[in-house]
This record gives C-alpha cells, sequence and structure tokens, in this order.
C-alpha cells in the first residue's frame, strides 16, 4: 500500500514540488474506503504543515479512487489515456493552480523545389476533403517533440518526402478548434531532399508538385484564408529573400529567431 508514517499517522505517499504543494503518484490497487482514510489523514497533516496545492494521479487501473477524492474537495485538472489528475487547493486564498494546457501545436509544412514548385496535398478527412482544394502538408506535434522535428515527420508521413528545416516563415493562433482548446500553427519553410512521392493512403487523398502560381490562384487561396498567407509568404521568401525564424539551441529546447537581423 502507497503510504508512509508520520509519528505513528499513516499517510499517503507524496512528494513535493516546487510551488508548496505536494504530488500523490497512485500506483498499486487500493480498497476506496482504506484510501479515503488515508487521504482525509493526509489532507489534515498538509494543512498543519502549511501546503498549498495537492496534486493525486490516479491511473485508469485505479478509477474507483476518483469518487471519494472528489467527495474530498479535489476536482479534474487534467486526464490522458492511461491517468487522470485530480488537484485540491488548501489554503483559504485565491488559488494559484495554472490551468490545464490551453494550446495544441500544429504546423504547415511549405515544401518548394528548384523548379518552383510547392508540395501539395488533398486530404481524405477534414473540412477541405472532397474539395479539390490543394494545400501544404499539415499536422499535430507530438508531446515533446520540437516543431522543426515535427514538421520533418509529418511531411514524410504524408508524402514520403524527406525535407530538411529551414525557418519558422510565420504561425497563426486561433481558439476554440479542438474541444474548447486554442491552437497555434507554425508555418515552416522546408528544403526537400528527396523528390518521389509515395501518398499515406490513410489520410492523403493525393499528393503533387504543383507550380507555386497554380497553388495561389485556386480560388480558395483567393480569400483572406490561411492558405493565401501561406502562398505570399513563400512569394516572399523567393523573391523578396523574407526572413523567418530559424531555430537555435537552448538549455531547455530551441529559440526561434531572425538571426540575419539579429546583429
Amino acid at each position: 500500500m502507497e503510504q508512509v508514517t508520520v509519528e505513528n499517522v499513516q499517510l499517503l505517499h507524496a512528494k513535493n514540488d516546487d510551488h508548496g504543494g505536494v504530488v500523490v503518484e497512485l500506483e498499486e490497487h487500493m480498497d476506496s474506503d482504506v484510501f479515503l482514510t488515508l487521504l482525509k489523514t493526509s489532507l489534515s497533516e498538509w494543512t498543519m504543515q502549511g501546503k498549498k496545492g495537492v496534486w493525486i494521479k490516479i491511473p485508469i487501473l485505479l478509477v474507483n479512487l476518483v469518487e471519494p477524492a472528489v467527495k474530498e474537495g479535489f476536482c479534474y485538472h487534467h486526464a490522458e489515456s492511461d491517468y487522470v489528475m485530480l488537484v485540491k487547493w488548501i489554503p483559504e486564498t485565491t488559488s494559484t493552480i495554472p490551468a490545464n494546457a490551453s494550446h495544441r501545436v500544429g504546423v504547415g509544412a511549405v515544401v518548394l523545389n528548384h523548379k518552383r514548385e510547392m508540395l501539395v496535398v488533398q486530404e481524405k478527412n477534414g473540412p477541405l476533403r472532397g474539395k479539390g482544394i490543394w494545400k501544404v502538408p499539415t499536422g499535430i506535434v507530438d508531446v515533446g517533440e520540437d516543431i522543426c522535428t515535427g514538421v520533418i515527420r509529418e511531411v514524410k508521413e504524408e508524402t514520403g518526402i524527406d525535407t530538411e528545416f529551414v525557418e519558422v516563415l510565420a504561425f497563426r493562433q486561433w481558439h476554440k478548434s479542438f474541444f474548447e482548446k486554442s491552437d497555434l500553427f507554425f508555418v515552416c519553410m522546408m528544403r526537400p531532399l528527396s523528390f518521389d512521392i509515395q501518398i499515406q493512403e490513410v489520410e492523403i487523398e493525393a499528393a503533387k508538385w504543383m507550380p507555386l502560381e497554380d497553388v495561389a490562384a485556386q480560388p480558395f487561396a483567393q480569400k483572406e484564408s490561411l492558405l493565401k498567407y501561406i502562398t505570399d509568404l513563400c512569394i516572399a521568401k523567393v523573391e523578396r529573400d523574407y526572413s523567418g525564424f530559424s531555430p537555435h539551441p537552448v538549455t531547455s529546447g530551441y529559440i526561434y529567431l531572425n538571426k540575419r537581423d539579429l546583429n
């Protein structure tokens, strides 16, 4: 059973976090009544210690422990495929517990070959399905994946084309795009390293190299749409040396900046 003893009092095993709170990560099976007793005792002890936020990570196999925790004032913070995270603010003050992650990160790949042709796809799913619109490969960056790595992966998965990341040309913020979450979408300039297309048939209807001017001439791209800005950015990059943001390593990942104008 996941517990510790403090002066002969049984408590749930917890680790201190960096903000004056504790984190409980349950792993072993525990009876609901036993858990409730330990939780009440632990909360009393943590209150006396001046702890603030209490986090309880409950794996999906221990879902029976969610109800007693909620009855003790815990609420849902977030959930993943194999666990739910509950949290409670102990002090009689305004809670400073941060909200769950508010954004997801998407990428769009602008891949241009030496013939001034853009790599474009038609999707089998999504709002543009069946509309005959050619667009750049897009996708979602995975957890723990860098933007510059994720966009290379997405292009490879959808079209079979190997690419090299050049820079971020621009980004867009969009609210309530996915279950009330906001979306950050990064338009990335890529350099092709291969040219023979092999589509991912599950998601992609067709893919080809298309003259940049033809992509821009599509009626959909003439409207005030994301595709219009993407083609405008691409033309600006090719014809007017538009400078985007290239990745440079820092301690925690990458910082994307305009290196040309930095010095």
